[in-house]
């Protein structure tokens, strides 16, 4: 099966010739250059696990009444997003692997089309996922510096309303992006709201994690207890670093390969640095 559209220009990004191609990896040849063969055993078993995950999130929200607010029906599209991506590579790492082994025998013109919708289905997850973490971060921004206000500011109309645009935004987005994925332009706007969404992180979580120190550090001294007060605000420390450390690790790499694609697409260096895509992928 051929790669996908936008993976295929992540894997292969300088745009020039055959010939200018070789000889740029040539020249930022050696051993460290040759990138990682993963298996598609491995993205299989992944996406498997993944997708097991993220199914039992939806069916705890689902199923428990207590959990029917705004605030979890946005970790469950949150969910739903990633589920996209789950099972968007297991279709594909699927039918690669009956394709490697002769079991089965798809037109090339079919899976041109199964890639269309593929690349669609991923690049729909992606900025959906971006987004929903954004609007988790917006939610509870306001549970804590409005929370008398809370239940008025965000009510199930609007959240609803919310939920619907970002969908909505995320499929017309993933058409365009498979329509022009050669565009740079194109790849700056993902760039763009990437850093959007982790500047928008980091502000909302930084000033709340603020807020919550200083009530500690208020109640502490009501109560001349230092102790709970450094304990609560290491615990909060580690919290918050996981929190963006997590979102950073998982999102820079694959966000820089983009970076790399726009500024330097033939620089030995950066095609050394693009042999190690699946890594990212993983």
């Amino acid at each position: 099966m051929s790669t996908l559209a936008p993976l295929r220009l992540l894997r292969e990004p300088w745009n020039t010739s055959e010939g200018n191609q070789s000889n740029t990896t040539a020249g930022a040849g050696g051993p460290w250059c040759q990138g990682l063969n993963i298996p598609n055993e491995l993205f299989l078993t992944l996406g498997l696990v993944s997708l097991v995950e993220n199914l039992l999130v939806v069916a705890a929200i689902l199923k428990n009444r207590n959990l029917h607010s705004p605030s979890y029906y946005f970790i469950c599209c949150l969910a739903v997003s990633d589920m996209l991506v789950s099972v968007s590579n297991l279709v594909e790492t699927l039918f690669m692997l009956l394709m490697e082994h002769g079991v089965l025998v798809i037109h090339a013109s079919i899976v041109r089309h199964m890639d269309n919708v593929i690349d669609m289905l991923i690049c729909s997850s992606i900025v959906s996922s971006l987004s929903f973490l954004g609007v988790i971060a917006v939610d509870r921004y306001i549970t804590i510096f409005y929370a008398l206000r809370y239940h008025s500011i965000m009510t199930l109309q609007r959240a609803v309303v919310t939920m619907a645009s970002v969908w909505l935004a995320s499929t017309v987005s993933s058409t365009i992006f498979i329509t022009y994925y050669r565009n740079n332009a194109i790849l700056l706007c993902l760039i763009g709201f990437f850093l959007f969404v982790l500047v928008l992180m980091l502000v909302l979580y930084i000033h709340m994690f603020i807020l919550s120190r200083h009530h500690l550090c208020s109640i502490s001294s009501q109560q001349k207890q230092p102790t709970i007060y450094r304990s609560s605000s290491l615990k909060g420390t580690i919290t918050l670093t996981i929190l963006l450390g997590v979102f950073f690790i998982c999102w820079g790499p694959f966000f820089f390969h983009l970076i790399l694609i726009v500024t330097c697409p033939t620089n030995p260096f950066c095609t050394c640095f693009f042999s190690y895509f699946n890594l990212f992928l993983i």
